[in-house]
């Protein structure tokens, strides 16, 4: 073998092992971006749940509200 070719193996190992990091580093970023999502998903679930939650109340709040009203028809009137 000559300089040229151990010089020619040399620089395409580099540039292999070159290629494996930046592979790796793209998949780890995926990696947390996926996470990431996940996250958001879980977030946005809970705000979904605080407001299916406060609409089931709107309900008990008119009857509420209502009972109130009529209490108050009855007692200003008497």
């Amino acid at each position: 073998m000559n300089k040229f070719t151990v010089g020619c193996l040399g620089v395409g190992a580099v540039v292999v092992v070159l290629v494996i990091v930046v592979a790796l580093w793209l998949s780890g970023r995926y990696n947390g971006m996926v996470a990431a999502k996940q996250e958001v998903d879980a977030q946005w679930a809970e705000v979904q749940n605080q407001y299916q939650r406060r609409a089931d109340l709107i309900p008990n709040l008119v009857q509420t509200v209502a009972g109130a009203a009529n209490f108050e028809k009855s007692v200003w009137w008497k």
